[in-house]
């Protein structure tokens, strides 16, 4: 009979304490930031190439053969959505540490947009000082200052924005302050290659049988200047002042015993408050002028260049060389308006030479349709901010591509509904 009592007590009072141990709150170690935003496009295409434009390497329109019917088609998906968690950590000899992780769900396979699956976009650590910053983990590629601010998820990243790609690397960044209104900023990292796809076997500089990429360098020095005030910049988030930014990049590849490679580029980003905001946080009655030109060699993968390299045999191939421009403007007549133009283009310099590329070579690009001669992008887009949270945009793309013997074309109309949260 004691041991039924001491049985039935044990239970009540475990019973007792259940409500007690589920009031206690998970909690972690540093404060953390939860963030990102819900997106669903709408996109009629009239060359059929899914809810976004190509991506690189390559990522020139497929052609229609002549006389054939067009290939129109509409899409909707919701895979741009994403999601962020920030951390503020400890201090470390008095730097601030924080990290950040950020997804999408553009995940590798994630082809029906019932089974998207998740990709890691940033996933990096940092520690800050009064004027210096040490970041190590998988940010933007230093190359490229700017990017098309378009509707369309690609941001013109195979005409003229090589912004796109996202790589582990370590970085130093240092802020020199010139004075209260002006100042210098350096960056300087080691990256993995660019030029080195991420998917084993994928068409890149890295698919040569045996060797592989060095790591590659990369760096730039911004100026900036509040002489002109500020006002928008990517996608309206925030307010900049005027910028002028110098990039470049280089790194190496062992192709065969005898021949090595030597990717490469530079290039020149400006920002420029046309109509400044009056009181440094307001949209309304502000225009912004973006623009960028770049020189590259051998920087497929990320964009820069429509193919990696030209030559009959990997005994005598070269990089293959190209550039970019690209410029936009922005203006919102009111806080919530905002209407933004532009143009970005690729150009190749070594067609000739692609053109007496051989087969094995011109594998290791990305080029179904034969050398590219230029891959050119004019959009038009508008965005409404209904409230802080709720934003709706419609766009207009024109695509062209040029190939060394036929050429691509899509014409876009885009609609898109934003959730920021």
């Amino acid at each position: 009979m004691y041991k039924r009592l001491s049985g039935a007590a044990l239970v009540l009072a475990m019973l007792s304490a259940v409500p007690a141990m589920a009031e206690e709150s998970v909690a972690s170690r540093f404060k953390l930031q939860l963030g990102g935003y819900i997106k669903l496009d709408y996109a009629h295409n009239s060359n059929a190439v899914g809810p976004i434009s190509p991506g690189a390497p390559g990522g020139g329109i497929p052609p229609i053969a002549a006389g054939a019917s067009s290939k129109d088609e509409s899409v909707f998906t919701a895979k741009q959505s994403r999601l962020w968690l920030k951390v503020s950590g400890p201090e470390f000899n008095g730097a601030k540490t924080g990290a950040l992780v950020e997804m999408d769900f553009y995940g590798f396979g994630a082809l029906s947009n019932e089974f998207a699956n998740l990709r890691m976009r940033h996933a990096y650590g940092t520690l800050d000082w009064a004027n210096t910053q040490v970041l190590f983990g998988q940010y933007w590629d230093v190359f490229g200052g700017g990017c098309a601010d378009t509707v369309d998820f690609r941001l013109g990243g195979t005409t003229g924005n090589p912004a796109s790609p996202r790589v582990p690397q370590v970085r130093v960044t240092h802020r020199v302050d010139l004075s209260a209104d002006n100042g210098v900023r350096m960056v300087i990292a080691a990256q993995n290659p660019t030029e080195d796809a991420a998917a084993p076997g994928s068409n890149s500089m890295s698919k040569t049988g045996g060797y592989g990429s060095a790591v590659n360098g990369a760096g730039l020095v911004s100026f900036t200047s509040k002489a002109l005030g500020v006002s928008p910049g990517y996608m309206g988030l925030g307010n900049s002042p005027l910028t002028v930014t110098l990039f470049g990049e280089i790194s190496n590849e062992k192709l065969t015993p005898q021949n090595e490679v030597t990717p490469w580029g530079y290039g020149v980003y400006g920002l420029v408050p046309l109509m400044a905001s009056k009181d440094g946080k307001s949209r309304a009655m502000t225009l912004t002028l973006e623009a960028q030109a770049y020189m590259a060699a051998g920087i497929d993968v990320q964009g820069a260049t429509a193919m990696s390299l030209v030559g009959a045999t990997k005994q005598d191939a070269r990089p293959a060389r190209g550039y970019g421009i690209f410029g936009q403007l922005k203006f919102y007549p009111t806080q919530e308006l905002g209407v933004n133009a532009g143009y970005g283009r690729r150009e190749s310099l070594d067609v000739d030479k692609a053109k007496a590329t051989s087969a094995a070579v011109l594998a290791l690009s990305n080029a179904p349709y034969g050398p590219e001669r230029y891959n050119e992008l004019m959009y038009v887009n508008v965005s409404y901010d209904l409230n802080p949270a709720i934003r709706v945009a419609t766009e207009l793309e024109r695509m062209h591509t040029g190939y060394a013997a036929t050429h691509g074309q899509n014409n876009t109309v885009r609609v898109a509904a934003y959730y920021f949260f």
